[in-house]
């Protein structure tokens, strides 16, 4: 399991969602996220961009556990989210990302986030090439074809 105090977990954009990571592995990360003032559009529920960011972060964090080694990294390719009920300030949302699919060169994981009441808030799904880089000039390439 990755140390989930690592501060290089949730670095620069994504250590402003506030969201608590407390369980990464290769097959599934976890976080939870308490609603504040600026999770929220103007009509006072949280704003599409944030279920979309927590979405692509956990999915990421994920599969980068999976893809894991030296000169490997993953980037995400497509996210795609819907937003099935608005939720407001002081809402603690927990978010689970589980794998669909795992392959040499793409992923496909699904990330559910749901109310403290266990309904469902937004679901997504995430695809992610991963790369390596080579190991002669370590820029990045496609992964190796076996």
């Amino acid at each position: 399991m990755t140390n989930v105090l690592d501060p290089r977990t949730l670095s620069g954009f994504n250590s402003r969602l506030g969201m608590t990571l407390t369980e990464v592995t290769a097959d599934r990360a976890v976080a939870t996220i308490v609603i504040a003032e600026e999770h929220l559009q103007p009509a006072g529920i949280v704003h599409g961009g944030v279920h979309c960011a927590i979405v692509e972060t956990l999915a990421s964090i994920a599969a980068g556990e999976y893809f894991s080694g030296p000169g490997r990294s993953v980037v995400g390719a497509n996210n795609s989210t819907d937003f099935i009920r608005a939720v407001g300030v002081g809402s603690v949302l927990t978010a689970e990302a589980t794998p669909i699919h795992r392959g040499r060169t793409q992923q496909l994981w699904q990330v559910r986030i749901v109310g403290s009441d266990g309904r469902l808030v937004a679901r997504g799904n995430v695809r992610l090439a991963n790369l390596e880089s080579r190991e002669d000039d370590r820029s990045v390439t496609e992964p190796r074809k076996s």
